[in-house]
C-alpha cells in the first residue's frame, strides 16, 4: 500500500492526495513535518514533504510522484491518451507551479501564518502574478475543465493552487487577481469542489489548519 507522508496544510501534499483519491488507489497517511533530521533525510533527501513510501522505496517531489502513480496505476487515468495533449497537461502544471504558485507563496507567511511580508515583496509578487496569470489564460480551455473536456491531473493542481492564490491576493491587494484575470474561475472552482475527492481534501485541510492555528 502507498503511504503518503506530510501534512494537509501543504498544497503539494493535497495535490498528491487528490490524485490518489481520484485514481482510487488505496493509501495510508503519515503526519510528517519537514526537517533535517537524519531519519527523515533517509526517506526524503532534502527533508521535504510530501513524499510517498512504496513497496520499492520512497519517492519525493510531488510531480514525480504524480507521474509514478499514473504509470504504476494506469486505471482511472488522469492524463490524456494523446501524447501532445499529455504534454499540454504537463505544461499547464509546470506553469501553474512555477509562474503562479511559487511567487504567490511568498505572501502566505502573512496571509495564513500571522507573519509579515514587506511592501517591496508584495510589489514584486504582484508583478510576477500579473504576468503568470496572463500566461495562464493563453493555456487554459475551461471546456469545462482547465485542459479540456476531461478531468485530469491538471485540475488537481489548478484547483488547489488557484484557490490559495485567490485568497492570498484578496487579502494582500484587496483584489482577487485570479478572478480578475480569469472570470470563469469561480464557477470552475465550484465545479471541482462538487467532487467527493475534493471535498475530502478540503475537509482534511480545514482540520489541519484549525489544529495549526490552535498551536
Amino acid at each position: 500500500m502507498i503511504k503518503l507522508c506530510g501534512f494537509a496544510i501543504s498544497n503539494y501534499y493535497n495535490k498528491t492526495k487528490l490524485v490518489l483519491l481520484e485514481k482510487g488507489i488505496e493509501f495510508s497517511e503519515e503526519f510528517v513535518i519537514p526537517s533535517q533530521d537524519e531519519t527523515l533525510l533517509k526517506r526524503s533527501p532534502l527533508g521535504k514533504i510530501p513524499f510517498i513510501e512504496t513497496e520499492h522505496g520512497c519517492l519525493s517531489e510531488s510531480q514525480v510522484i504524480l507521474e509514478y502513480l499514473e504509470e504504476q496505476y494506469p486505471e482511472n487515468s488522469l492524463y490524456p491518451v494523446d501524447i501532445y495533449e499529455r504534454a499540454k497537461c504537463r505544461e499547464l502544471i509546470q506553469h501553474l507551479e512555477l509562474n503562479i504558485e511559487l511567487p504567490a507563496r511568498r505572501l502566505y507567511k502573512e496571509v495564513f501564518f500571522g507573519g509579515f511580508v514587506s511592501d517591496e515583496t508584495k510589489a514584486e509578487v504582484k508583478e510576477r502574478l500579473e504576468i503568470g496569470l496572463k500566461g495562464l489564460t493563453r493555456l487554459t480551455k475551461f471546456s469545462p475543465f482547465i485542459a479540456g473536456d476531461t478531468f485530469t491531473a491538471t485540475d488537481c493542481v489548478a484547483w488547489l493552487h488557484l484557490s490559495m492564490v485567490s485568497i492570498a491576493t484578496q487579502k494582500i491587494y484587496d483584489t482577487d487577481m485570479v478572478v480578475q484575470a480569469i472570470p470563469e474561475i469561480a464557477s470552475y472552482i465550484q465545479m471541482v469542489e462538487s467532487r467527493s475527492s475534493a471535498q475530502k481534501v478540503a475537509a482534511d485541510r480545514a482540520i489541519a489548519m484549525a489544529n495549526f492555528i490552535k498551536k
